[in-house]
């Protein structure tokens, strides 16, 4: 049994003591693929890193996150540009719009996103979409810009089944992780509705650890538990649900 993990942080200081630990209890666990979204140049070195030490399992992305655009997104935003021009990636992310925190660059955020989405068509990759109480903002750029060759991942999904649908139909799968195991998380109420091959599993660690290790820091092999409750959800062996989303993962990232 193959599982991906198409989004985890494994490069975040949270790891900092532990992180070869981590990542065998997670090959371990028969987690072999680790898709890393970007954040800033801060965190590129330890990115190109991570990626030396375990190359056939680690799978890089290049990107913005929406809550680091700050007054200096444009030098951020070359920095972007050139690491996509030197190099191969697997995606452009995890970009997107983000009003949770704050929404004095909204604009930028706006801005970022779209300038992101054009080098992603550019550079014929998809993109993974940060989306924090902006669905609405997120959708209209979305709209403006959809395309054959826009596609990619809408990264831990917690929206309605409208939602869901509408992500869809950008040619966008949906990122569960383990809000599915919460029981205020909702999604799991309508999961059944949605196609398994629009739905590719994730962790987000060390965030969003799912149930029993809610609060705790998130591990990628801790996707286990994401994978035996959407075998309940489908009514299917946590294999098959293992092989359908790895085989959406190879799709989205052309692995």
């Amino acid at each position: 049994m193959i599982i991906t993990d198409t989004h985890t942080h494994l490069y975040s200081e949270a790891f900092d003591d532990d992180r070869g630990e981590v990542i065998q209890n997670a090959l371990d666990s028969g987690v072999e693929r680790f898709f890393i979204p970007a954040i800033d140049s801060t965190y590129t070195d330890a990115m190109l890193d991570l990626e030396s030490k375990y190359p056939k399992n680690i799978f890089l992305m290049m990107g913005l996150h929406p809550t680091h655009v700050k007054e200096n997104y444009k030098e951020e935003l070359a920095h972007v540009e050139q690491l996509l021009s030197e190099r191969n990636f697997y995606a452009v992310g995890e970009i997107g719009i983000d009003l949770y925190w704050d929404k004095t660059f909204l604009e930028q955020q706006q801005e970022a996103f779209v300038h992101q989405i054009q080098l992603a068509k550019k550079y014929k990759l998809p993109i993974v979409i940060h989306s924090r109480e902006s669905f609405d903002e997120i959708f209209e750029i979305l709209e403006k810009e959809k395309s054959e060759d826009l596609y990619g991942i809408f990264h831990c999904f917690t929206g309605t089944l409208e939602q869901a649908h509408k992500a869809i139909s950008y040619n966008m799968k949906l990122g569960i992780g383990g809000v599915a195991t919460f029981k205020n998380g909702k999604i799991d109420q309508f999961l059944n509705e949605i196609d398994l091959k629009h739905i590719v599993l994730e962790t987000d660690s060390p965030y969003l650890a799912p149930v029993p290790y809610r609060g705790k820091r998130n591990e990628s092999s801790y996707i286990i538990k994401v994978l035996e409750k959407l075998s309940s959800i489908y009514g299917l062996s946590m294999e098959e649900i293992a092989a359908i989303t790895t085989k959406n993962s190879k799709d989205i990232f052309d692995i």
